[in-house]
């Protein structure tokens, strides 16, 4: 989870960056089907602000958490559960849970100066389908709760 302010936030602060993020994530769903297929340095303005609003959404949604105003979402629970059952998975394996199955998954989360190689590596689960995708609702969660899972960073966190 993400550090925590001094200050505590309220509802109402999830409410405002609730707010926020919608005219963001327009922007940022064309920008990147506008660059789907390109290679390289893109300047992704739109992209990068969206996820900084995510960041900071996830910021008072874990500090919410924290004081017990909002429960803590079925996929942190199913997650914690699994990351103490299954220490030692490997990327892409997939575990048995209560009659579901889950995907272990790594994302880089940290290269190094040269960008050769990963530092520090994101994990998470997936909940597999029945057809053996993955859920875009579990997806897209997991995304909320956890943004910064999604950028790959030369600095430390």
């Amino acid at each position: 989870m993400p550090k925590l302010r001094k200050k505590p936030h309220v509802i109402s602060d999830l409410n405002d960056i609730n707010t926020e993020l919608i005219p963001l994530k327009e922007l940022a769903d064309r920008e990147l089907a506008s660059i789907y297929g390109l290679t390289g340095m893109i300047y992704t303005p739109h992209l990068d602000a969206y996820m900084q609003v995510c960041i900071k959404k996830a910021e008072i949604l874990a500090c919410l958490k924290k004081q017990k105003i909002l429960p803590l979402s079925e996929v942190e629970l199913i997650s914690a559960a699994l990351d103490s059952i299954h220490k030692r998975v490997k990327n892409n394996a997939i575990v048995e849970y209560k009659g579901n199955n889950y995907q272990r998954r790594f994302s880089p989360l940290k290269l190094s100066k040269s960008g050769k190689s990963v530092q520090k590596w994101a994990k998470y689960w997936l909940l597999q389908l029945s057809d053996e995708k993955i859920d875009p609702d579990w997806d897209s969660q997991v995304r909320e709760i956890w943004p910064t899972y999604f950028l790959i960073r030369t600095v430390d966190l």
